[in-house]
């Protein structure tokens, strides 16, 4: 069973370990540390594939992956009423919708 490729991984550099940090999404308590961040992406891929089989074994359930989720593409956010009117105003002087103004944004990282 390969079950543990369907996972979110991602590689960072960590300025405090001083080693690449390879994590998975839907365990974001796992971590992996390596100098090399190819080893680093392995180490995580495989403690993922072993705490599945341990999750499995136990009868715990396993996290979905989020790839095979199905996202509506709405959100609700709340924000305090200064930003609400910075955003309304922003959104008027650019004459497009809030929502079109907020949706570029978070686009924008």
């Amino acid at each position: 069973m390969q079950k543990y490729k369907n996972y979110s991984y991602r590689v960072i550099w960590s300025e405090e370990d001083q080693e690449h940090v390879g994590l998975c999404a839907e365990f974001p308590s796992l971590s992996w540390l390596s100098a090399d961040p190819a080893k680093a992406l392995e180490g995580i891929m495989a403690l993922v594939e072993d705490i599945i089989a341990e999750m499995s074994a136990s009868g715990e359930p396993i996290p979905e992956p989020l790839s095979k989720k199905k996202f509506s593409g709405k959100i609700a956010a709340r924000v305090t009423p200064d930003v609400h009117r910075r955003l309304a105003l922003e959104a008027a002087e650019k004459g497009v919708s809030m929502n079109r103004l907020i949706s570029a944004k978070l686009a924008m990282g």
